[in-house]
């Protein structure tokens, strides 16, 4: 993340970061940031991330990774928010994810609708474009416009 933040800065963006406070000894916080955002707890760091970002992006990473991204993923098949959720496919990493969902869909426990309302891509590019396109499915063909952040 933080050299996607480098990445981000150096081209003149801004870079919101949002860490719990038990978390800032045990990694780096960047301290670069545009922003930088100290929270009490996990739920209260993915609910102030729902709240200040209109898309997510997941990249390939671990359990919390995974929890993060499937929770936004969640939020929005509840209809607590509209806003698109992806997964960069870089190297296949997530090809076996795409797998588990077809599977999940095909047993009866997603419903297709929520599976399509996952982006897995390898290009970044294409996942901003479908960004743009994206609607959700509880929206009658409205698009939601992207004003805010990106969360990755």
């Amino acid at each position: 993340m933080g050299k996607l933040a480098d990445l981000i800065l150096g081209s003149g963006g801004k870079v919101i970061g949002i860490i719990p406070k038990f978390l800032i000894d045990k990694e780096v916080a960047h301290n670069g940031l545009t922003k930088l955002i100290e929270v009490d707890s996990m739920h209260e760091r993915k609910s102030l991330m729902q709240m200040e970002s209109d898309a997510f992006i997941a990249l390939p990473g671990g359990l919390g990774t995974t929890e993060e991204i499937f929770e936004m993923i969640t939020w929005g098949q509840l209809n607590i928010h509209q806003k698109p959720c992806a997964l960069l496919n870089i190297n296949g990493f997530y090809d076996f994810m795409n797998d588990y969902l077809d599977n999940a869909v095909n047993e009866g426990f997603i419903e297709k609708e929520f599976k399509n309302m996952i982006i897995i891509e390898h290009d970044p590019n294409k996942i901003i474009q479908r960004f743009l396109n994206y609607v959700h499915p509880k929206i009658d063909k409205a698009k939601i416009a992207l004003t805010k952040n990106i969360v990755i």
